[in-house]
């Protein structure tokens, strides 16, 4: 292999971090605030819960569809038509404030987020030298963190001191800086691809959506997202009822926080695989859900956050990475699309059943409850470790 083939650096990669970065800001700046939004308009306990599984329903349902797509169409076509749905669904949260009405654009809003998440991960698998997946996905996951992270807390900040149509006003410029970025880009289309648009492989909507060589990372990572998934819906609703006005410093040095540790973790990452990776950044997760759950002040959570995009910031693309080292280049679409329909079943779920038990119990309690998924994390991690006969080798 040439060191050229191996180079990380290049202005495709460059141009693909950036947009999928506003990409993911665009999104989230709209999650965390639109559970309070439901409310204010006097949505219930359940709809509240609704708002993230109908999105995460469709996502999930989607992705079959586009993995099955990335094995025979060029990844450019694909990603433009993710991120112009985006934009254009996002256009239409300010028309309706009635709640059903929310509920159909949410689950629309859901299938456009499936189709781009699959088909920006599979185009930076395919330009990231697969020696270096682990430090290259490191940094295309960087985008993705900055943009759970960070877009959050400006988005609180623009809910909480103007109003909501300015939010998705906002949401809409970053959605187009996204496109504009997407369409600069050169993205590279396996050699498979060609192969496969003259033998078409069939259709399977199971096998679509469905990498069972890493059935075992998408679980672990499905159990890190449902624990996650109590402080995307609930963290901001937490704020008002302890009289917290810094709620956006959680997302903020939770972004600072994954970002400084990102160099380190992909490299470590393809030299020792991701197991004690993971172990410890989900203790570090464990911990800063107690820290917020008892927050009392500002500074309990800066030191929350910080905590927490330390753990939490680091796993995720080091899960990435771990599910795409388990398969072949091939159905690297459907290994993506596995992680992402993860990530989406996790949060999705654990809004709809913390939903039903947010009408018991403080807010507070649920960040408790969900913490202890961390630990069953760190169990099936460690389980999978010692499963290993051979030391880690980077994928080739």
């Amino acid at each position: 292999m040439t060191q050229n083939a191996n180079k990380l650096w290049t202005w495709p990669f460059i141009f693909l971090i950036l947009a999928n970065l506003f990409t993911f800001m665009s999104f989230q700046m709209l999650l965390p605030n639109l559970p309070p939004y439901i409310e204010s308009i006097g949505g219930s306990e359940l709809q509240i819960g609704l708002v993230t599984t109908m999105f995460s329903i469709a996502a999930i349902l989607i992705r079959p569809f586009i993995g099955h797509l990335l094995m025979t169409r060029k990844r450019k076509f694909l990603v433009l038509i993710g991120a112009v749905s985006l934009l254009l669904i996002t256009l239409l949260y300010p028309i309706t404030q009635v709640v059903v009405l929310l509920l159909i654009i949410r689950f629309g809003h859901g299938i456009a987020w499936g189709w781009s998440t699959t088909a920006n991960g599979t185009a930076a698998v395919d330009i990231v030298p697969r020696r270096r997946v682990g430090e290259g996905m490191g940094y295309f996951g960087l985008s993705i963190t900055i943009g759970m992270i960070m877009a959050p807390s400006l988005g609180i900040y623009l809910y909480q001191n103007y109003d909501f149509n300015l939010l998705v006003w906002i949401s809409v410029g970053l959605g187009l800086i996204a496109i504009l970025l997407f369409s600069l880009t050169s993205f590279v289309t396996p050699e498979s691809v060609y192969q496969n648009r003259k033998d078409k492989p069939r259709f399977s909507f199971l096998g679509s959506l469905v990498e069972r060589k890493s059935g075992y990372p998408a679980l672990v990572t499905f159990l890190t997202t449902f624990g996650y998934g109590s402080i995307v819906t609930y963290i901001v609703i937490f704020g008002v009822e302890q009289g917290l006005d810094g709620v956006f410093l959680f997302y903020f040095f939770n972004a600072l926080l994954a970002t400084v540790s990102r160099p380190i973790t992909g490299k470590y990452f393809d030299k020792q695989g991701p197991w004690k990776l993971i172990m410890i950044c989900s203790g570090l997760s464990f911990i800063a859900m107690w820290i917020l759950a008892l927050a009392d002040s500002n500074m309990d959570l800066i030191l929350a956050g910080s905590l927490f995009g330390a753990g939490y910031g680091s796993m995720m693309p080091a899960f990435q990475a771990w599910v795409i080292s388990k398969t072949t280049v091939e159905r690297s679409g459907i290994a993506n699309g596995m992680f992402y329909s993860s990530i989406d079943l996790g949060i999705g779920l654990s809004a709809l059943i913390l939903g039903f038990i947010y009408a018991f119990v403080e807010t507070a309690t649920l960040f408790k409850m969900s913490s202890f998924l961390f630990i069953l994390v760190i169990y099936l991690t460690w389980r999978d470790y010692q499963k290993q006969t051979e030391p880690w080798t980077a994928p080739q």
